[in-house]
């Protein structure tokens, strides 16, 4: 079964659909870990995940129908940490690849993410007591992100790289196509597009060398 972009989309107040929640539930790990007692359901915690990303509201904002906001967000850093959801990720295009669903002419721009105003909150006087160095140091792109994706011509990743927020988008473009890798069932994994346009700031004479063709 393929879903479909007119299909019902994870959103603020918009839970999974039956179908996707049948692609990923076989992905995620069981609900019986091995210390402590049984976790809260998968599909009720990734619906609160993405309410919270989509709405942009804090965690400590979280609905009281979405659960504790300590445990939904433990559970977004723990599967981020043992690539639950690197893992999920890279099933679901697999699994579009096979089916023929994706569209193979990759787009690569990048779009800045600013943390929150309370982030500015940390300590930054004073040395660390385990360097003696301080704790923060100023940076040219103060609290900011920037995030560089490669996605298909429907607009679904593919690949991504995080960098400070002053990073340039040339420089950039050839570590997203370095991670521009879809597994097949048979045969080598897929690692080029057929084209691949990049917005103007990564539009550099070095991003335009770089080899569109398939394989």
């Amino acid at each position: 079964m393929q879903l479909r972009l007119d299909q019902s989309v994870v959103g603020p107040g918009v839970p999974l659909t039956d179908a996707q929640w049948a692609r990923i539930e076989p992905l995620l790990p069981e609900r019986t870990p091995k210390r402590g007692g049984r976790w809260r359901d998968h599909r009720e915690v990734i619906d609160a995940i993405a309410f919270t990303f989509q709405a942009g509201t804090q965690w400590v904002n979280l609905l009281e129908k979405c659960g504790h906001c300590r445990g939904v967000y433990n559970r977004l850093r723990m599967w981020a940490v043992d690539v639950t959801w690197e893992r999920v990720f890279t099933a679901l295009i697999t699994q579009a690849d096979a089916d023929e669903d994706l569209a193979w002419a990759v787009s690569v721009d990048s779009t800045i993410v600013r943390a929150h105003q309370h982030a500015a909150g940390a300590r930054k006087k004073g040395p660390s007591w385990r360097t003696g160095r301080p704790r923060h140091r100023p940076v040219r792109g103060g609290l900011t992100t920037k995030i560089h994706l490669a996605a298909d011509a429907r607009c679904r990743p593919l690949a991504f790289v995080l960098t400070a927020g002053q990073a340039g988008d040339a420089p950039a473009f050839t570590d997203v196509r370095a991670r521009l890798r879809v597994p097949r069932r048979r045969g080598r994994a897929r690692t080029r597009s057929a084209s691949s346009p990049c917005g103007p700031s990564a539009s550099s004479s070095a991003s335009r060398r770089i080899g569109c063709g398939r394989q």
